[in-house]
Order: structure tokens, then C-alpha cells, then sequence
């Protein structure tokens, strides 16, 4: 081999080996972790049964529960409330732009604990919402004591976060759209919501497919949140599978089985991410 064909893989080899120790190597053995487990001090292989075991856990089975659950209703409310500020900040009859902007996208930037904690603050049972809600005649609502409020709290404070990430994203999008075809359908006579539903979102498709794709991993990986705000709790109502993986391993020390969860969580994102292509049509 010449020296000057060598010298292209001198460049990247400081980058291979960095990503082989400190990725390609843990995801390896990490899968090879997810088939032992310790005995006397040592790891021994016991073949798929960390795997089995996953089917009768019923704290995993409701940590799965609970992640889904956020899947199903706080992703779809983030980013169809996304596509609304994005479109709504898109318009020529919004003024001060660069305002709205960056107040909605300020979230995003926060430190995940940091914004975590306000909200636990916030939400406590003399917090300042619960004081608002009592100048108002009401009683106070147990945001972090009650298992079906707690998720509400969770499913807030999470979308508060992400929904002006997402509509950066979005409005990026829109203003790649032809201004032409808005001119045309109304022309046509069509109303801005019959714009917004047949030019407006068919166009965004591809933009839609990505930040859901993104927010199910995000979801299904979901940690800081609960644990910095419910701890999990109350009854586990709050925990996820990315808590659990975390108390599995580094609470119990079961790192075995924690491998598997984390294995089963990469099959639940290809599964998830697979489904997502099928349904929008795209390859």
C-alpha cells in the first residue's frame, strides 16, 4: 500500500478508535451481559433466562405500561401543538417573531434536573399552582400524591419542554413551502383551516415522520423526568422502563437483567420506529 493511500485512515482512525471503546465494545457486551448473571461475585451464562424473566416481572410490566402510555398521549398532544405555534408564528400577521421564537424554544435549553425541580416546586401541596387554583374556589389538586395526577404532571411538564423544540423544527419546514400553492388554493376558494389540512401538513409529512420517530425514542428512553419529579412514584405509577433499567442496575446491581431491559427497550424503539414508516407510506 502507497503512503498516501494510508493517510486518509491515519485521519479517521483517532475517531474509530474512540467510537470501537467507548460504543461499539459496551453495546457488545452489554448484549453478552444480557445472558448471565451473578453468581458467588462472578457472571455465569444461564442462556435466556433474564429474558424470560422479563415476562413475569409485573413492575417492568407496569414500567412498560406507564412509557407507552406517555407514548400515546403526551407525544401526539407535543407535537400537534408544535405544528399549531409553528404555522401560527409562520403567519405575515404575527408581529415581534423573533420574540415567540425564542420564548418557546427557551425550554429546550433548560438543564433537564433544573426544570424538573421548578415543576416539583411548583406542583408540591402548598407549590404555586395549587395556590392559584385555591384563589379561584377550588380545592387543590395532589399533582405528585396521586397516581392519575402524577402523570398529568409528568406528561406536562415534559410537553412544556419539548414543544418548542419541535416547533423550530416545524417552522424551519414551513418556510420551505412554496408560497405559490397557498395563492392557489385561495384562489380556489379554500378557507386557511382547508389550506392547513391539504397543504400544510401533507407538505410537513416528512418533517412529522422525523420528530415522531424522535420523540418515541425519547419517550421510550424517558429518565430524568420522573426520577428528578415523582422519583416514580406514587405505586410506581410514573416509572418507566428507563428508570427501571436504571434501578435494576445501579440500585440492585442486577446487571444482567438490567441489559436485557435495555435490549428490550432497542427492540421496542426498531418496532416503534418500523410501525412509524409503515403507517406514513415512506420507505
Amino acid at each position: 500500500m502507497k503512503k498516501q493511500d494510508i493517510v486518509p485512515y491515519l485521519f479517521i482512525a483517532p475517531a474509530v478508535i474512540l467510537f470501537a471503546i467507548f460504543m461499539a465494545y459496551p453495546i457488545i457486551a452489554s448484549f453478552i451481559l444480557s445472558f448471565q448473571t451473578s453468581q458467588g461475585g462472578e457472571m455465569v451464562f444461564n442462556g435466556i433466562a433474564n429474558y424470560q424473566r422479563l415476562i413475569s416481572d409485573q413492575i417492568f410490566l407496569k414500567a412498560l405500561g406507564n412509557t407507552f402510555l406517555f407514548l400515546a398521549i403526551q407525544v401526539p398532544i407535543m407535537l400537534s401543538l408544535a405544528i399549531i405555534l409553528s404555522t401560527c408564528l409562520n403567519s405575515a400577521l404575527v408581529k415581534l417573531k423573533g420574540i415567540f421564537r425564542v420564548s418557546f424554544f427557551l425550554p429546550a435549553v433548560t438543564s433537564l434536573v433544573a426544570y424538573s425541580i421548578i415543576f416539583s416546586v411548583m406542583l408540591m401541596e402548598e407549590g404555586v399552582i395549587n395556590q392559584v387554583i385555591t384563589s379561584l374556589g377550588a380545592d387543590r389538586i395532589p399533582w405528585l400524591s396521586h397516581p392519575t395526577w402524577a402523570k398529568v404532571a409528568l406528561i406536562t411538564a415534559i410537553t412544556w419542554r419539548w414543544v418548542g423544540y419541535n416547533m423550530v423544527i416545524y417552522l424551519a419546514a414551513l418556510q420551505n413551502i412554496p408560497e405559490e400553492l397557498y395563492e392557489a388554493a385561495s384562489m380556489d376558494g379554500a378557507s386557511k383551516i382547508r389550506q392547513f389540512f391539504s397543504i400544510t401538513v401533507p407538505q410537513l409529512k416528512p418533517v412529522i415522520l422525523f420528530t415522531a420517530v424522535l420523540s418515541t425514542i425519547g419517550t421510550l428512553q424517558l429518565f430524568d423526568e420522573p426520577f428528578t419529579l415523582t422519583g416514580g412514584g406514587p405505586s410506581d405509577s410514573t416509572l418507566t422502563i428507563g428508570m427501571y433499567l436504571y434501578q435494576t442496575g445501579f440500585r440492585y446491581f442486577d446487571f444482567g437483567y438490567a441489559s436485557a431491559v435495555a435490549y428490550v427497550i432497542v427492540v421496542l424503539i426498531g418496532i416503534m420506529t418500523f410501525i412509524q414508516f409503515k403507517v406514513t407510506g415512506d420507505k
